[in-house]
Protein backbone atom coordinates (compact mmCIF):
# COMPACT_ATOMS: atom_id res chain seq x y z
CA UNK A 1 0.00 0.00 0.00
CA UNK A 2 1.42 2.94 -0.96
CA UNK A 3 0.56 6.58 0.30
CA UNK A 4 1.28 9.86 -1.26
CA UNK A 5 4.39 11.34 -1.40
CA UNK A 6 3.32 14.50 0.11
CA UNK A 7 1.54 12.98 2.80
CA UNK A 8 4.70 11.02 3.99
CA UNK A 9 6.82 14.42 3.61
CA UNK A 10 4.65 16.25 5.89
CA UNK A 11 4.42 13.15 8.57
CA UNK A 12 8.20 13.03 8.37
CA UNK A 13 8.15 16.75 8.72
CA UNK A 14 6.12 16.59 12.01
CA UNK A 15 7.76 13.47 13.41
CA UNK A 16 11.15 15.72 13.38
CA UNK A 17 9.79 18.62 14.68
CA UNK A 18 8.20 16.53 17.88
CA UNK A 19 11.66 14.61 18.10
CA UNK A 20 13.16 18.42 18.33
CA UNK A 21 10.55 19.10 20.80
CA UNK A 22 11.67 16.35 22.95
CA UNK A 23 15.09 16.82 22.49
CA UNK A 24 14.87 20.84 23.89
CA UNK A 25 12.57 19.14 26.98
CA UNK A 26 15.36 17.11 28.28
CA UNK A 27 17.79 19.76 27.80
CA UNK A 28 15.52 21.75 30.89
CA UNK A 29 14.82 18.99 33.15
CA UNK A 30 16.84 21.07 35.63
CA UNK A 31 14.87 24.02 35.54
CA UNK A 32 11.32 24.87 36.12
CA UNK A 33 8.93 27.04 33.92
CA UNK A 34 7.42 29.41 36.21
CA UNK A 35 4.00 31.51 35.60
CA UNK A 36 1.60 32.62 37.65
CA UNK A 37 0.14 29.09 38.69
CA UNK A 38 3.35 28.20 40.48
CA UNK A 39 5.61 31.18 40.44
CA UNK A 40 4.49 31.96 44.25
CA UNK A 41 5.14 27.93 45.32
CA UNK A 42 8.46 27.97 43.56
CA UNK A 43 9.93 31.33 45.25
CA UNK A 44 8.78 30.46 48.69
CA UNK A 45 10.49 27.53 49.01
CA UNK A 46 13.11 27.80 52.14
CA UNK A 47 16.17 26.68 49.84
CA UNK A 48 17.71 29.60 47.65
CA UNK A 49 15.69 29.67 43.76
CA UNK A 50 17.28 31.68 40.79
CA UNK A 51 15.45 33.14 38.56
CA UNK A 52 15.67 33.68 35.11
CA UNK A 53 13.83 36.31 33.33
CA UNK A 54 14.22 36.17 29.66
CA UNK A 55 12.83 36.71 26.66
CA UNK A 56 12.38 34.53 23.12
CA UNK A 57 13.49 37.10 21.15
CA UNK A 58 16.66 37.98 23.22
CA UNK A 59 19.62 37.31 22.14
CA UNK A 60 22.05 37.82 25.34
CA UNK A 61 19.03 35.77 26.52
CA UNK A 62 19.58 32.78 24.63
CA UNK A 63 23.34 33.26 25.36
CA UNK A 64 23.13 32.76 29.21
CA UNK A 65 20.78 29.88 28.76
CA UNK A 66 22.95 27.38 28.14
CA UNK A 67 25.34 28.92 30.98
CA UNK A 68 22.09 29.28 33.29
CA UNK A 69 21.39 25.09 32.98
CA UNK A 70 24.75 24.19 33.05
CA UNK A 71 24.91 26.02 36.55
CA UNK A 72 21.75 24.03 37.57
CA UNK A 73 23.76 20.85 37.61
CA UNK A 74 27.02 22.35 39.87
CA UNK A 75 24.07 23.96 42.28
CA UNK A 76 21.82 21.11 43.46
CA UNK A 77 20.90 23.42 46.70
CA UNK A 78 19.70 25.88 44.34
CA UNK A 79 16.49 25.88 42.79
CA UNK A 80 16.81 27.04 38.96
CA UNK A 81 13.77 28.53 37.17
CA UNK A 82 12.69 30.75 34.13
CA UNK A 83 10.16 33.29 33.90
CA UNK A 84 9.43 34.16 29.68
CA UNK A 85 8.68 37.85 30.58
CA UNK A 86 6.22 38.16 27.59
CA UNK A 87 4.06 35.42 28.82
CA UNK A 88 4.24 36.41 32.27
CA UNK A 89 4.32 40.32 32.17
CA UNK A 90 1.91 40.67 35.70
CA UNK A 91 5.28 38.43 37.24
CA UNK A 92 8.03 40.68 35.66
CA UNK A 93 6.00 44.24 36.30
CA UNK A 94 6.15 42.91 40.06
CA UNK A 95 9.17 42.92 40.60
CA UNK A 96 10.76 45.28 38.58
CA UNK A 97 12.64 43.53 35.53
CA UNK A 98 12.76 46.62 32.68
CA UNK A 99 15.99 44.91 30.96
CA UNK A 100 16.55 41.32 30.51
CA UNK A 101 17.91 38.67 31.08
CA UNK A 102 17.15 39.46 35.06
CA UNK A 103 18.21 37.01 37.55
CA UNK A 104 16.71 37.27 41.02
CA UNK A 105 17.51 35.32 43.83
CA UNK A 106 14.92 34.64 46.13
CA UNK A 107 14.46 32.90 49.44
CA UNK A 108 11.72 32.15 51.67
CA UNK A 109 9.38 34.63 48.93
CA UNK A 110 12.09 37.32 49.37
CA UNK A 111 14.12 38.96 46.86
CA UNK A 112 17.88 38.44 48.38
CA UNK A 113 19.71 39.43 45.39
CA UNK A 114 19.72 40.63 41.81
CA UNK A 115 21.68 40.47 38.63
CA UNK A 116 21.04 42.40 35.03
CA UNK A 117 22.10 41.52 31.76
CA UNK A 118 24.46 38.59 30.27
CA UNK A 119 26.51 38.70 33.43
CA UNK A 120 28.33 34.96 32.45
CA UNK A 121 29.19 31.72 34.08
CA UNK A 122 31.06 34.58 36.39
CA UNK A 123 28.12 36.07 37.44
CA UNK A 124 25.54 33.25 38.05
CA UNK A 125 28.45 31.54 40.02
CA UNK A 126 28.95 34.40 41.88
CA UNK A 127 25.61 34.58 43.10
CA UNK A 128 24.67 30.87 43.33
CA UNK A 129 28.39 30.29 45.68
CA UNK A 130 27.21 33.38 47.77
CA UNK A 131 23.62 32.22 48.61
CA UNK A 132 24.31 28.15 48.44
CA UNK A 133 27.45 29.39 51.70
CA UNK A 134 23.76 30.62 53.63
Amino acid sequence: MSEDPEIEKIKQRKLEEMLKAQSQLKVDQGIVDLDSSNFDQVVSAENPTLVDFWAEWCGPCKMMHPVFESLSKKYPQIKFARVNVDMNQNISMKFGVQSIPTFIMFKAGQIVDKMMGAVGAPGIHMICKKHSAQ
